[in-house]
């Protein structure tokens, strides 16, 4: 299994949001623990998975029609 991990500041930079913007409101709400990022060795530091949060974000992107985005992840469609 062969991912790229990446800190809070690199992800930023890749997504062009602010890292404050991904540790405040997108952390825990739209990247979820155990899917989009983990924390190695029990640890207080952050390794986000950028093929998941890639994978995610082209799927919101390939979605036909209207959608109201999700706290879980999902859509609402309608």
């Amino acid at each position: 299994m062969n991912q790229t991990y990446l800190t809070t500041e690199e992800l930023a930079e890749r997504i062009k949001y602010d890292s404050r913007t991904i540790r405040e409101r997108l952390k825990d709400s739209v990247l979820l623990e155990g899917k989009h990022y983990f924390r190695p060795f029990g640890g207080r530091k952050i390794l986000y998975i950028w093929e998941a949060i890639e994978t995610d974000m082209m799927k919101s992107v390939k979605e036909a029609g209207f959608a109201i985005p999700m706290a879980g992840g999902g859509a609402c469609h309608g």
